[in-house]
């Protein structure tokens, strides 16, 4: 297992190290090499590609090891005071802009791709987010103007969670009812306010304990805890453990570091973080470029091509829509937000978890492997020609 890791991990940097030479974004370049290497027969490399694209190892990955470290990162660095400045047109999107997306994703996929509700229920809500992942290193690699960036980071980690509690209730739903629909709402309610509950409780309970420490490595150690701690415990009461590390690293991020943590500690904290972030990143992408290798698509280009299209049209028009009465975000700006709706591991990650008795579940791995695949290499590439060229 070491040695496998091992392995990955220098090709991911080695990845890494060529995309900044050449001046282009690591994710993308990442993307390329897993497929490449996918592709080839490399016989050093066969077991290693056949454990990483097995479903439960690429889940457990994503989900258990990687996603609560990269989340606490962005919010441990996201000042709090920025996002209340843009608090109305990140709500905007996160919230009215996600749902729009599902549903018009849904609705679209029953009338255009003869998919059965629930089928096209589960592929809108594994759509309708924005990976954080994604999202966050392709922004931070090209430099976009900081508020747009600090509106993209805020929808990115605020959709993350609303997409995962829309996938949780499409998976049991089979048919829509006045019953029904208030059941979901219900759930929805609950599984969101339970996971800011449990965030802000770890996140004030770390940011307190802070005060009581002054040394640097026990107050990092205290940041790993707080972030697997709080997914962990959402996911135990069957909360949002996505929002739930949110809430928490926005809290320790903002409150915990004005009260507690000296500026040695501060600086030591950003960088292991970084290091963390920057490792996980580059694993996540070669590994999300070996995973779409095995996916066959023979037979299904005609709906997999369907769902690009609609996917990208539906992310335009929610954006649009929920940013209409937003007086200070310019057109270019939705534009660019609309476009940079990137998918990405979580997206794969929550399509592999479903049972494999799902009648449906090879087609929507094959929708959603190829609409990653689109936005990593054609949306991901070209946004910042479209930052450029709109004068942002």
């Amino acid at each position: 297992m070491i040695e496998m890791w091992t392995i990955l991990l220098a090709i991911a940097v080695g990845g890494a190290f060529i995309a900044e030479k050449i001046n282009q974004p690591y994710p993308t370049l990442l993307v390329i090499a897993g497929l490449f290497i996918g592709v080839l027969n490399i016989p050093t490399l066969e077991g290693i590609k056949h454990h990483v694209t097995s479903d439960a190892f690429f889940q457990t990955a994503i989900i258990t090891i990687f996603l609560s470290a990269l989340l606490g990162e962005a919010t441990l660095k996201m000042p709090f005071k920025e996002l209340t400045k843009n608090k109305t047109t990140i709500l905007l999107l996160s919230l009215l802009g996600t749902f729009l997306t599902f549903l018009l994703v849904s609705a679209a996929s029953v009338f255009f791709l003869h998919l059965s509700l629930q089928e096209s229920l589960i592929f809108g809500a594994v759509m309708s987010a924005t990976d954080p992942i994604s999202v966050l290193t392709i922004f931070k690699s090209i430099k976009v103007n900081e508020k747009l960036s600090i509106i993209v980071e805020g929808e990115s980690l605020g959709n993350d969670g609303v997409a995962v509690v829309l996938f949780k209730i499409a998976l049991v739903t089979t048919s829509i009812t006045a019953t029904g629909v208030f059941e979901a709402s219900t759930e929805f309610l609950r599984v969101v306010l339970g996971g800011i509950i449990v965030g802000a409780a770890f996140g004030f309970l770390a940011s307190r304990i802070t005060r009581l420490i002054d040394q640097h490595l026990i107050e990092i150690g205290l940041s790993i805890v707080l972030f697997y701690g709080a997914y962990e415990l959402g996911e135990h009461f069957h909360f949002s453990g996505v929002i739930a590390v949110v809430v928490a690293g926005l809290i320790f991020g903002n409150y915990g570091k004005r009260i507690g943590m000296s500026e040695n500690t501060l600086r030591e904290m950003d960088s292991f973080w970084e290091a963390i972030a920057f490792l996980s990143n580059a694993l996540i992408f070669f590994m999300v470029g070996l995973e779409i290798v095995r996916i066959g698509i023979n037979g299904k280009w005609a709906v997999v091509i369907g769902s690009i299209v609609i996917v990208v049209l539906s992310r335009i028009v929610a954006v649009f829509v929920s940013l209409a009465f937003e007086g200070t975000i310019p057109f270019s700006w939705k534009t660019v937000i609309g476009w940079g709706g990137l998918k990405g591991s979580l997206s794969i990650a929550l399509v592999l978890s479903i049972t494999p008795n799902f009648q449906g579940k090879d087609l929507l791995l094959a929708m959603t492997f190829a609409n990653v695949l689109f936005s990593l290499l054609v949306q991901g590439t070209t946004i910042k020609f479209l930052v450029n060229k709109l004068k942002i």
